[in-house]
């Protein structure tokens, strides 16, 4: 029995956690799911209905987890549709985790199952905030954690793809993604394509024997099929006639919530051109209501045309009663725009956000695209919006009224005759089809002329509904495809990063085929990188492939892009291009591919109307200098730059705006005073590389350096760090790497055999640093006195400064030769010493399943003997994955890499070997 089983026995207070944990009473499925977990049942699919609290099955897997550490995966992986704005999962998650800290009670116990120190036990990566797509989740397999992420950050990193992410880390994400993990799929319905993935994932890691488990739920309140899922309980899905009121228990509020006034009206246009002109005249009938009306339409043409008819001077509302939020805003100005802080979050969207009630009375408009349909906790007053199908329009419903604390009229406007020449579109045909079934709905008791489309009302005419009809009337199926063994296999051999045959794109297996009318999408970024790295500097770094390395230092989040059509990127781009051909005649963008390698390109060539391809699934990354950018986050070609204005938020991040990341020029290596204590050098640019043959340098001396920083990590109860930036001894790290590795084994639980080779690879991992040409290189002035960091001279108080020499040799291939020379190493069976030797061969993203030819040397090996280990990598790779699975062996991996990192770091361990 363990220690939190021992401490909460059988009879633990599951409702009193949840409600110190989420401030509300646990509603019956919600202790009911918590049953489940506890017993080691995990459901594959859960249907709830809009309003009923589905996120927080983040605090029911934490409270499992409290309770029965022995039942639950360490981490809930948490993944959001990807036309996700506006993320109530990120506030739940950060909310869960302030409050726990108020709990030693509950603290504790996951506090004792982490290995490496950390100031809080439970690790979170959200979608916004202060903890945005950070890396702290990975940084110790043992630690719980909560990772927050769209279809595409999810997807790409189960499939050792990550996006934002280099060849070196890919098999990192992948491991601790796909093992011991709870993945929730939240609004399944919307990505099936990526559901049929999960499952295939599933499958093979069971096939495969994997040893730590990948548990896949989906959420759906719209579930395409009924498959018997998880749902309400029987009491909660039968409300009597009359309501307590006011509601006294959870059950009481689950009832209210599902037989919500919501009062549904049919409203025909004559054409559809003249859909948008109708909501916009319906909306203003409610114009002196003091309402929160919600809008929804389409497309953003809609939403630009309902917006200017609400703002009209003769008939319309003054601008500051109306807002807009679409999935083409960058996330920057996004996430202001929806804080619930009166100071600082928009007075008008506020009045629809659940937890934040205001005095202000005015009417106001929230126009809203398929962005505000998901993952977003808002509650209108009434709403008027255009037809859309099924699922599309059942997710809308579930935004009005969400409380059921009063009465909602709701207006769906569609033409009153279909397109002939779009008779035979599947969009169109699910959109006809939907009408007819909303047709269906009962007659409201409590106002003339209009449906009940209350929550009770919507799932009791599902229920109805036949497999045939449900699939006409939902959005038309991507084409998926079948994702395969041999396609794992492919994918997981990360270290060949050029184009392998067999090893498709993993976008269309994420997404399916997307359908003819769904249009390409394009990334916007700001950098100043794209600025300052120009010219000679910008050919070094393309010559030694630096680029990409660059964004893998400091990778684009979530906060720092904004998505739109394809098409309408390149119209911008253009825009721009227009505006700055004079005086920027140089001006270069950077290209950013799904596999995260970067082409620069001349901004001219999106002058031309054929370069639309140019931008299908990728990243662009812009110069600050150029513009482009509005007040309110928009990409707007026209927009000089704007002074005050933030192009380049890569320092930014949280509500104090207090980033991880900060990136300052010097005239030397240093990182300044003031940051000295609080940051840590990742990278030194020198701008003047590139140039050394001018006789003018391209910036002055005192700017020639960029260093770019990321903040320290900081002592906690439970440990130390190292003196900061100060170089270590080959011993002391090997040292602090062992007592890492030890205590993440110990706290994992591993059998002894597979423990006993982790801590031995964390031994041997660094052995190939004993070369005196890697020492030189690392700036050692002794290269006879072994480091495996180079730093500041504890004598001396100088830093060391790196030398360009033998940059092809990897300290790992080295490890190879030397291992096999140490005896704890010959005591090894044929079996352990393949792991072993693969550990720490793959610990810095090598041997996945090679080394490339460059870095197959050892200066201390003769080539016959580096070509026979460089033949042997792949070999042994392929072997070691038959035996643990393609995410098996990778997490195995992670083992050691989280070690070496804690160490790297400069955190000391627990355990001392």
């Amino acid at each position: 029995m363990n220690c939190t089983q021992q401490a909460y026995g059988d009879g633990e207070p599951f409702p009193a956690i949840f409600r110190a944990l989420t401030g509300n009473p646990p509603f019956p499925w919600q202790e009911s799911l918590y049953e489940k977990f506890i017993q080691g049942e995990i459901p594959p699919a859960a249907d709830l209905p809009t309003g009923m609290g589905k996120t927080s099955v983040v605090a029911i897997w934490l409270i499992a987890l409290i309770t029965h550490a022995d039942k639950m995966p360490r981490r809930l992986v948490y993944v959001v549709n990807r036309r996700t704005v506006v993320d109530q999962t990120t506030a739940e998650v950060e909310r869960v985790r302030k409050r726990l800290e108020e709990y030693p009670e509950w603290r504790n116990p996951l506090a004792k199952l982490c290995a490496i120190p950390a100031d809080n036990p439970l690790a979170i990566s959200t979608l916004r905030g202060q903890f945005a797509d950070n890396r702290e989740w990975c940084a110790d397999p043992a630690r719980p954690a909560v990772i927050v992420g769209t279809v595409d950050m999810i997807g790409s990193g189960l499939l050792f793809s990550r996006y934002t992410c280099g060849f070196k880390t890919r098999p990192h994400h992948a491991a601790l993604l796909g093992q011991d993990v709870l993945l929730v799929h939240d609004e399944a319905h919307l990505e099936p394509a990526f559901q049929r993935l999960l499952i295939a994932i599933k499958n093979e890691q069971e096939r495969c024997n994997e040893f730590r488990e990948f548990h896949v739920m989906a959420l759906s309140a719209t579930s395409r099929q009924e498959q018997n899922p998880f749902s309400l309980t029987p009491e909660e899905k039968s409300p009597p006639n009359e309501l307590p009121n006011p509601p006294t228990e959870p059950l009481h509020i689950v009832w209210q919530r599902l037989k919500a006034k919501k009062g549904l009206k049919l409203q025909p246009a004559v054409k559809r051109s003249e859909v948008a002109e109708q909501i916009a005249r319906l909306a203003l009938l409610r114009k002196a209501s003091g309402k929160a009306v919600l809008i929804f339409v389409r497309t953003i043409d809609d939403v630009n045309r309902v917006r200017e008819l609400l703002t009209d001077k003769k008939e319309g509302v003054p601008g500051d009663q109306v807002q807009v939020l679409t999935g083409t805003m960058r996330g920057w100005e996004r996430d202001k725009l929806v804080k619930d802080d009166p100071a600082k979050g928009d007075p008008v969207f506020r009045r629809f956000l659940l937890k934040t009630p205001s005095d202000d009375r005015s009417t106001v408009y929230l126009i809203c695209t398929s962005a505000g349909e998901v993952g977003i906790d808002i509650s209108g007053d009434c709403m008027v919006c255009d037809l859309a199908s099924l699922d599309s329009l059942t997710q809308r419903l579930g935004r009005v009224n969400r409380r059921g604390e009063g009465a909602a009229e709701i207006d769906v406007v569609y033409e009153s005759d279909a397109d002939p020449k779009l008779k035979d579109d599947d969009w169109e045909k699910a959109r006809w089809k939907t009408l007819e079934i909303m047709q269906r709905l009962p007659q409201c008791e409590w106002i003339e002329g209009r449906h009940n489309a209350s929550p009770l009302a919507l799932r009791e005419l599902n229920l109805k509904l036949s497999d045939e009809e449900r699939t006409a009337a939902f959005a038309p199926e991507p084409i998926c495809l079948p994702a395969t063994d041999i396609l794992f296999d492919a994918w997981a051999m990360t270290s060949i990063r050029d184009t392998l045959p067999g090893r498709p794109p993993i976008a269309p297996y994420l997404h399916g085929e997307p359908p003819e009318w769904e249009l390409p999408e394009t990334y916007v970024a700001w950098r100043d990188e794209v600025d300052f790295i120009k010219d000679g500097l910008l050919q070094y770094c393309q010559s030694e492939d630096l680029l990409a390395d660059l964004l893998e230092d400091y990778p684009l989040k979530p906060h720092e892009l904004l998505r739109d059509r394809s098409y309408r990127v390149r119209e911008q781009l253009a825009q721009i291009w227009k505006r700055v051909a004079e005086k920027e005649p140089e001006a270069m963008v950077w290209i950013i591919e799904a596999d995260g390698s970067v082409t620069p390109k001349p901004l001219s060539v999106f002058a031309d109307k054929e370069s639309d391809s140019l931008l299908f699934g990728r990243t662009i990354l812009l110069p600050p200098s150029v513009g482009g950018l509005s007040d309110n986050g928009l990409f707007d070609g026209k927009m000089e730059k704007q002074d005050g204005l933030i192009y380049d938020v890569t320092s930014k991040d949280g509500e104090n705006e207090d980033g991880t990341r900060r990136r300052v020029f010097s005239s030397d290596q240093k990182i300044p005073v003031e940051l000295a204590g609080k940051f840590r050098l990742s990278r030194v640019i020198d701008r003047w590389r590139g140039s050394e043959e001018n006789d003018d340098q391209p910036v002055p001396a005192e700017v020639r350096y960029w260093l770019w920083l990321e903040k320290r990590c900081t002592p906690t109860d439970k440990g130390g760090i190292r003196a900061p930036d100060q170089a270590v001894l080959l011993t002391d790290h090997t040292t602090d790497v062992q007592g890492h590795a030890t205590e993440i084994v110990h706290k994992l639980a591993l059998p002894e055999s597979l423990s006993h080779c982790v801590v031995l690879a964390a031994q041997f991992h660094d052995l190939g640093k004993r070369r005196v040409v890697w020492q030189r290189r690392i700036g050692n002035p002794k290269p006879e006195v072994w480091y495996a960091k180079s730093g500041r001279d504890s004598a001396t108080g100088k830093l060391w400064i790196p030398r360009d020499i033998c940059r092809d040799y990897r300290h790992e291939f080295g490890s190879l030769r030397d291992a096999e020379l140490e005896g704890a190493f010959k005591r090894l069976g044929a079996d352990q010493r393949d792991l072993v030797l693969h550990l720490l061969a793959a610990h810095h993203g090598r041997a996945r399943p090679h080394f490339p030819i460059e870095e197959a040397d050892d200066p201390e090996s003769t080539p016959a003997d580096s070509e026979a280990i460089a033949i042997e990598v792949p070999r042994r790779f392929a072997r070691l994955q038959r035996r643990f699975g393609r995410w098996g062996l990778a997490y195995l991996e992670s083992l050691l890499r989280a070690a070496d990192y804690a160490a790297s770091a400069g955190i000391l361990p627990k355990t001392t070997p």
